[in-house]
């Protein structure tokens, strides 16, 4: 394989050369596929009955042959075959953690030994010297754990400091001379707004110079802010749980982000899985090639974008998605986590509340406002004891919780409105 500079590059897969890659993802993935159809149960089901062979899929393009698995999909699978849907290949004895993402969605974890996230953290400048703090929850969800874990394999120690409390971190980011910083934008812009508010001076009292993003948009001006008041260096990447981690981050030259070689990614018509050309929009559809126990193909994850085939002037040479674009459906991202209408529904119903309602999401300076507005009957009354359930249910559904809950009378919301209304604007 092509040389590689280890000074700029975390592996030689970053510099291969399109051929090489190429090869490399057909090789991976055909294994992928023979491995996933003898070993998990329900994609030898769906090969079945698309009627399509293993040896059928020799490359990228002949994953147009196989239907796109979505969200819900996996949902209803694994309920009707408790507790991994029949996508997991080998003993249940192997697997070393389990974590839970709203659905529920249990994703089993063959090892802890995780270097795919650690190519994203290495092109965001993150090396043994650095403290990281990554505030992404451990409990249940799998980024707090994969983070960490891909944080120590570019040598930065890291400080387990999950969700949680505003003054905890801002202390512990002090005492410990935290360098980098791992999150969400707005929780970082949350956390300097905060050390100004009671007379601080971030720069001058803290050592953060680098930060990390996922979970929702870096906007360009929240960019220019961290980057220019702030000289903190950002960086994004592209994570979704369901396949199992990373698919692209950005190097330095912040002009898309790169497709990790963990994964064969496709952008497709969500109409017909029928896939783009270089510089169409359209659905990101992911096939993990990294997991020998994970059989699942063509995960739709209902994010747009749109591939970028240009040179970057840092060296590596994959492909590169234009940033996240849109959403396919109805469920929408909201502060890192997907919230998803069927979910909330359900959770409603079972507290008797049938009535139609609407999701909300606005942007309020740095940070998604999620507002739920419901019709409720007027024997439910406008008492603080059934909104206090209310907002309960919908938490412990969706994992996020409301800012505002708006009850309306039967018939406020029109019969042909949208479930979900994203009113976020990035500029």
């Amino acid at each position: 394989m092509t040389a590689i500079n280890k000074d700029l590059h975390y592996d030689e897969l970053e510099s291969m050369a399109a051929s090489e890659r190429q090869a490399y993802l057909d090789a991976r993935l055909v294994k992928a596929v023979a491995r996933a159809y003898r070993g998990a149960p329900g994609v030898r089901e769906m090969l079945n009955q698309a009627g399509v062979r293993p040896s059928q899929i020799k490359t990228a393009s002949d994953l147009e042959k196989l239907p796109i698995t979505r969200k819900t999909d996996l949902i209803e699978k694994q309920k009707q075959n408790r507790p991994y849907g029949g996508y997991y290949i080998g003993q249940l004895d192997e697997i070393e953690r389990v974590f839970i993402s709203p659905g529920p969605v249990y994703e089993p974890l063959h090892s802890s030994r995780i270097k795919w996230f650690a190519r994203s953290f290495w092109a965001a400048g993150f090396c043994r010297g650095d403290v990281a703090i990554n505030t992404f929850t451990y409990h249940l969800s799998p980024a707090g754990t994969l983070f960490g874990e891909a944080l120590r394999h570019c040598g930065a120690t890291v400080v387990v400091a999950g969700a949680g409390n505003t003054e905890i971190h801002l202390r512990t980011m002090k005492d410990l001379g935290v360098t980098g910083f791992v999150g969400t934008p707005s929780y970082l812009m949350s956390l300097i707004n905060k050390i100004e508010e009671t007379g601080g001076n971030f720069k001058k009292d803290f050592k953060v110079n680098k930060a990390w993003f996922t979970g929702e948009m870096l906007s360009p001006s929240v960019r220019r802010i961290l980057e220019q008041d702030y000289c903190v260096d950002t960086r994004q990447a592209y994570a979704v749980t369901e396949p199992g981690g990373a698919l692209a981050y950005e190097c330095s030259q912040k002009s898309g982000l790169h497709l990790m070689d963990d994964y064969l990614i496709e952008i497709v018509d969500p109409a017909t899985g029928k896939q783009m050309l270089p510089g169409d929009v359209g659905e990101v559809v992911v096939t993990p090639l990294h997991n020998p126990h994970w059989g699942l193909l063509r995960f739709g994850t209902g994010d747009l974008s749109r591939l970028l085939m240009d040179q970057c002037a840092c060296g590596r040479t994959a492909p590169k998605l234009a940033g996240l674009l849109g959403r396919t459906g109805e469920a929408v991202k909201v502060r890192g986590m997907f919230v998803v209408p069927k979910q909330a529904e359900a959770a409603l119903s079972r507290i008797g509340q049938d009535g139609k309602f609407q999701i909300i999401v606005r942007r309020e300076g740095n940070r998604d406002v999620l507002t739920l507005k419901l019709e409720v009957k007027p024997s439910a009354g406008h008492s603080g004891e059934p909104r206090q359930g209310i907002e309960e249910a919908f938490q412990n559904a969706c994992v996020v919780k409301l800012d505002h809950l708006e009850l309306a009378s039967p018939g406020s919301i029109p019969a042909d409105a949208k479930t979900v209304v994203d009113e976020r604007k990035w500029d």
